[in-house]
C-alpha cells in the first residue's frame, strides 16, 4: 500500500492547481477605445424592466438636468439577465478622457422626457457603478487612453437600486 500512497501523493502535487477554472481575461479587443470590463448581476429582474444601460460621466453630475450628459450618445445597453446572477463582459465605446462616473442605469418602462428632469426620478434608477478601489463608498474614476481600459468591473444589485433623487436630494 505504501508505494501506492507515494504515488496519489506525488500526483496530487503534480497538479500544482491544474483542475481549478482558469479567470476569462477581460481584455479589451485591439485597437478599441473605451472601457472594458466586467458586470456581475445580483438579484431578479424586475419586471416593469425597459432597458439596463451603460454609461459614463466625465464629471459627476451635480443636478437632475446633469443627467443627460452622459456618453455614449446614445446610451450603450447590457444584455439582461435571465435569472439569477450571472457575470458579462462589456465594452463600453468613449473618447480618451478622465470619467468619474460610470454606471449602469435601470429603466423602467415608461416615455422618459429629457426636456423634464423630473420625469427621471420616476423611471431611471442606479444599479450599480464602478467603484474606487482604495474607497469603496466612492464612485472610481477611469482614465481612457488609446488602447482601451480594462477591468473596470461592478455589480448591478436589482435588489438595492437608488433612485435619482438619491443623489440630489432636494433638487427638483
Amino acid at each position: 500500500m505504501r508505494p501506492l500512497r507515494l504515488l496519489l501523493l506525488a500526483s496530487a502535487l503534480a497538479c500544482n492547481d491544474g483542475l481549478k477554472p482558469t479567470p476569462v481575461p477581460t481584455t479589451c479587443p485591439t485597437g478599441f477605445v473605451g472601457i472594458c470590463g466586467e458586470v456581475t448581476f445580483r438579484g431578479t429582474l424586475p419586471d416593469s424592466t425597459d432597458a439596463l444601460y451603460l454609461v459614463a460621466y466625465a464629471a459627476f453630475p451635480q443636478s437632475t438636468s446633469d443627467l443627460f450628459d452622459f456618453l455614449p450618445f446614445p446610451p450603450s445597453t447590457l444584455p439582461l439577465p435571465a435569472s439569477g446572477d450571472s457575470v458579462v463582459h462589456y465594452t463600453l465605446p468613449l473618447p480618451n478622457g478622465a470619467y468619474h462616473w460610470v454606471l449602469a442605469v435601470w429603466k423602467k418602462v415608461g416615455t422618459l422626457n429629457p426636456g423634464n428632469p423630473a420625469s427621471a426620478d420616476s423611471l431611471l434608477r442606479e444599479a450599480g457603478y464602478y467603484r474606487d478601489p482604495a474607497d469603496s463608498t466612492l464612485p472610481g474614476i477611469v482614465q481612457v487612453n488609446a488602447t482601451g481600459t480594462d477591468h473596470i468591473d461592478f455589480v448591478v444589485d436589482f435588489g438595492n437600486m437608488h433612485s435619482v433623487s438619491y443623489f440630489f436630494p432636494g433638487t427638483p
